[in-house]
């Protein structure tokens, strides 16, 4: 696939290293040349120095011939610019933008074929908003990832010392929990993956991906590790974007401070807030984190614009008695650095909302994707198209499917057709059946296959599986 990318930044930057290890076409646009410079030393991809929005410098980069154009650059004008040029100019069918104004957002008529031509408009902050909600929502969580519009949640915890599971193989999970229905889809020992079967011992400290349907999820999480008390206060760091949008989120559930550094920011942030209680102050003050007593804090975010603000006050709040620390760090050295240290959860942003975007580029039919492990890993949810003969999957058994080394299928999603009920166009209502695959489990036309794989470079070939064949089409 041709692809356009507009922008080196941090999002960038990220799906181009993403996309060019999948054999694609990639070329990215920047104003910074030095920016460029640098990705074009690491990865394999052609570069063009240029504004976005202008057409020659679309033209330079391929525009005619290219499938999909990304627009991420750190301007929401330019990137509706680009894709209105790349529809009326070169026909590029698909085209993605980054968009980071409420305002814009609250206006998708802006987005239509008739206006800026946007396919698909894209808010980061949004999506690590609501990254953020779930990490909190879920307290003992490592990560949280929704599939099939929530019904399916894969979450990941550290198993610790003690737990119900340590030193059990997997077999006992369901002699255990005769009434939830669950699957490990991968544990992580020592950053190394393990495919887990039945026989397969849980060690402490191992990191452990299930799947279930949202509704058992805590059911789950208290027999993995012991629950932790439901939070009731959060302190943020930071009233930027993320910042303010995760405050207002939460105000309502939970006692929320936040501090932000400029006094007019301030201002602005307790005008739109309703219960939160904004402060004026620098979140590395040891004494303005105590006067507001962070000890009694059960979850601080760090969420400003500078990384080493963030893990500097994020050490701050753990040493003196947060129960838990959540730092948002745009490198991703630092993140690597950081994640297995007194910070409990160390967020890229890039990475966070990187699934967003790659579910636009999978081949096949992809509902959602999910960017695991600092991008090491990723889960899927594929549809299952054609019939028996045209695909490798439908009227198989998983045990009977070609599933490449590593790869996992967890769930399955079925939409079933309740006879009785209409909804309220006359048209028939759908019910929808969660199933925890196993090793007999039977694949139908339609069914959202949630797939776990442990090994990027094997996505390829799990796309290659759900595509049709052309006969079929």
């Amino acid at each position: 696939m041709r692809i356009v990318i507009l922008g080196a930044g941090q999002v960038g930057s990220s799906i181009a290293e993403s996309l060019v290890s999948e054999a694609n076409d990639i070329t990215v646009v920047d104003t910074d040349a030095s920016r460029l410079k640098k990705l074009q030393d690491r990865l394999d991809l052609r570069t063009v120095t240029g504004n976005a929005g202008h057409p020659a410098v679309l033209e330079r980069a391929g525009a005619r011939d290219a499938d999909m154009i990304l627009a991420v650059t750190q301007s929401d004008e330019i990137n509706m610019v680009a894709c209105k040029l790349a529809a009326t100019m070169f026909n590029i069918p698909t085209k993605i933008a980054r968009i980071r104004s409420a305002d814009y957002l609250s206006h998708p008529e802006i987005f239509s074929t008739d206006n800026f031509s946007v396919d698909f408009a894209i808010c980061p902050e949004q999506v690590l908003t609501d990254y953020i909600v779930k990490l909190i929502e879920f307290p003992e969580s490592l990560q949280v990832l929704e599939f099939a519009d929530g019904k399916v949640s894969l979450v990941a915890v550290r198993a610790f010392h003690g737990g119900p599971l340590v030193g059990n193989e997997l077999q006992y999970l369901r002699t255990h929990m005769p009434q939830i229905d669950t699957r490990v889809a991968a544990i992580f020992r020592h950053d190394s993956p393990i495919i887990p079967e039945g026989n397969t011992v849980i060690e402490a400290g191992d990191e452990v991906f299930f799947i279930a349907a949202t509704e058992n999820i805590r059911g789950v999480m208290r027999e993995l590790r012991r629950m932790d008390k439901p939070v009731r206060r959060v302190m943020i760091g930071g009233g930027g974007n993320i910042g303010r949008r995760l405050a207002k989120a939460l105000e309502d559930k939970y006692e929320v401070k936040i501090i932000e550094f400029s006094k007019a920011g301030a201002e602005r942030l307790a005008a739109e807030l309703d219960k939160t209680l904004v402060l004026v102050g620098d979140v590395t003050d040891e004494e303005l984190l105590e006067t507001e007593n962070i000890g009694e804090m059960d979850v601080y975010c760090a969420l400003t614009n500078d990384d080493e603000n963030n893990i500097m006050s994020s050490l701050l709040a753990k040493r003196m008695g947060v129960r838990k620390v959540i730092a948002l760090i745009n490198r991703s050295s630092y993140v690597n650095l950081v994640q297995s240290g007194q910070i409990d959860i160390a967020i890229s942003p890039a990475q966070a909302t990187i699934g967003t975007l790659l579910a636009r580029v999978r081949r096949g039919d992809c509902a959602v994707v999910h960017s695991l492990r600092r991008g090491a890993a990723e889960a899927l949810e594929l549809i299952a198209h054609g019939d028996a003969r045209s695909s490798k999957v439908i009227g198989r058994r998983v045990e009977q499917i070609d599933l490449p080394k590593g790869t996992t299928i967890g769930a399955i999603v079925r939409r079933q057709e309740r006879a009785e009920a209409k909804n309220g166009n006359g048209k028939p209502a759908y019910v929808y059946q969660v199933i925890i695959a196993h090793h007999d489990t039977l694949i139908e036309a339609e069914d959202h296959v949630i797939v776990f794989v442990v090994n990027k470079r094997m996505v390829s070939k799990v796309e290659k599986l759900f595509q049709v064949d052309v006969s079929f089409l």
